[in-house]
């Protein structure tokens, strides 16, 4: 049963050609992404990765980890707080944040660090709803 305060991790990281292909998918091909020599110029001092990469980490654990069976996404919001990297370590963390079962709906907590630190960089909110997990 699904209860306020209930916490998922999720270890990820992404390649830069993850990133490379994200860029071509999305027509995003900002040279703070994809051109190396031009990033080492720039205030990050290397690559970064799209934010909205970064951040769908989420429909990856909602789409297959977490209650994925029925699972309807209703809405996302994030901020993004500090630069992610390909190569690098990241964990998603999903809390349960607040129940609706009158419309089987949950709102979780989205957050993703910097693996084995405090160090935030992306935070946010969705709201699921799943007639066939949601139950009560």
């Amino acid at each position: 049963m699904i209860q306020t305060g209930d916490l998922f991790t999720h270890t990820f990281s992404y390649t830069q050609e993850e990133v490379d292909l994200f860029a071509r998918v999305s027509g995003d091909t900002n040279p703070l992404h994809v051109d190396a020599e031009y990033a080492a110029n720039s205030m990050f001092g290397r690559r970064i990765m799209h934010g909205y990469l970064g951040a769908s980490v989420f429909t990856k654990i909602f789409g297959t980890l977490l209650y994925w069976d029925g699972n309807v996404y209703m809405k996302q919001s994030f901020t993004f707080l500090k630069p992610m990297f390909a190569d690098q370590q990241y964990e998603a963390r999903v809390t349960v944040k607040e129940i609706f079962p009158e419309k089987n709906r949950v709102l979780y907590t989205t957050e993703i660090y910097e693996a084995g630190t405090d160090n935030l960089c992306t935070t946010g909110e969705a709201m699921l709803m799943n007639k066939k997990q949601y139950v009560w």
